[in-house]
């Protein structure tokens, strides 16, 4: 007889990337997702999908959430975390959302079918939101619930091209004792973070109490180059005109034209990208500035928030300069989300499906080393 597999929920689900990541082992029996254009690009992908509901998470009841899931996983909104968003954290319109959210676990608890596991993941600003109180709520939350809980900040460029650190809080319901493999005693490079240690000094001691510093192997795989990521014949988007691409780089200050410069010098084929950022200039004045590097790390994709925050593909060769934006494939990409999955159709809709996911690897590591071997141990015995 074929062994059952491990239930979960996706909340906020997006174009469902963390199911993406879970794998074969896991089954989704919920989901949730309020924007339509996201739940197209799930659905286009996983099916049909009638275990995913498309409603705002603070209309959900708890009759809608079927059975007793081995893991819950959320990634809320972040912008009122993130270090460039508006800084009203949990307070915030957004990344509020936690709140309804939580009162769906705890009347899960209540009921006595508590998620044996629950992983919610979100920008490395929650950790210094509000000087630390918001993750303080958080972590009260989940040990007011019966969880012990922990957190890792784990960035994708450990295993795609993209610079993109987030931080994810682990907690497993009850008193099942935790194989020693996978906890340590102290914190523990490269996952426990300065800032994550700095915000655990700042948690009360009952909460303290309830801290478990989760262990995690680190990957030693070879990562896909960016170049080997970039196409050859983009879709979705076209190549700028001279006249755009020499207004980049007269954006650019002197060090990164130097760059540049350095890369046409060299004359063989250099893969980099650009992002356009607001700087003080020389008189103080805060100016919009374009930013290139040619380390083979793209920076952190985001959202289409206003033009600045749409990242620029630039390459170098002995034929010159071309620029243009990052294709939509060339950010599922950088997302670990595999080449068979459909594109949304529109640009905006694509980007913002990628760029609010999370990183199908991150999440395969996650479950490999942690996630299915804490559903997995159910006893004393089993822990030995």
């Amino acid at each position: 007889m074929a062994k059952k597999k491990l239930e979960f929920y996706e909340f906020f689900a997006g174009g469902g990337m963390a199911r993406l990541g879970l794998g074969s082992h896991w089954d989704c029996i919920f989901a949730n997702e309020w924007c339509e254009k996201k739940a197209s690009a799930y659905r286009g992908y996983f099916g049909l999908s009638e275990e995913l509901k498309v409603a705002d998470v603070a209309k959900l009841r708890l009759l809608d959430l079927p059975g007793t899931p081995d893991l819950v996983w959320a990634s809320f909104p972040c912008q009122d975390l993130s270090l460039a968003g508006s800084g009203a954290g949990l307070d915030g319109e957004r990344s509020g959302t936690f709140r309804p959210f939580w009162r769906l676990v705890e009347g899960m608890a209540s009921e006595g079918r508590a998620p044996r596991l629950v992983v919610i993941e979100n920008v490395v600003g929650t950790l210094t939101s509000h000087s630390g109180a918001d993750f303080t709520s958080i972590v009260r939350a989940f040990a007011e619930c019966g969880y012990r809980v922990g957190a890792l900040v784990v960035d994708a460029v450990r295993f795609l091209p993209q610079s993109r650190p987030r931080l994810f809080v682990l907690g497993l319901h009850g008193e099942t004792p935790i194989p020693s493999r996978l906890k340590h005693a102290t914190p523990a490079e490269p996952w426990h973070t300065r800032s994550l240690l700095k915000a655990h000094q700042k948690l009360p001691g009952s909460l303290a109490r309830s801290w478990v510093w989760w262990s995690l192997p680190t990957p030693s795989e070879t990562l896909p180059s960016l170049a080997s990521l970039i196409e050859d014949r983009p879709t979705g988007v076209t190549w700028h005109a001279d006249h755009e691409t020499r207004r980049l780089l007269r954006l650019m200050a002197a060090s990164h034209r130097k760059k540049v410069e350095d890369a046409l010098q060299v004359g063989t084929r250099h893969v980099g990208t650009i992002y356009k950022r607001t700087r003080p200039n020389r008189s103080g004045e805060m100016a919009q500035r374009a930013e290139v590097r040619f380390d083979g790390i793209s920076g952190c994709l985001r959202t289409p928030v206003g033009g600045s925050s749409r990242q620029t593909v630039i390459i170098v060769n002995k034929k010159g300069v071309q620029t243009r934006l990052l294709s939509p494939r060339e950010a599922a990409r950088l997302m670990g989300v595999p080449d068979n999955y459909p594109l949304p159709t529109g640009y905006n809709d694509a980007y913002h499906v990628f760029g609010d996911g999370v990183a199908v690897p991150v999440v395969s590591w996650l479950e490999k080393h942690l996630l299915r071997p804490l559903a997995s141990c159910r006893s004393y015995e089993q822990v030995a």
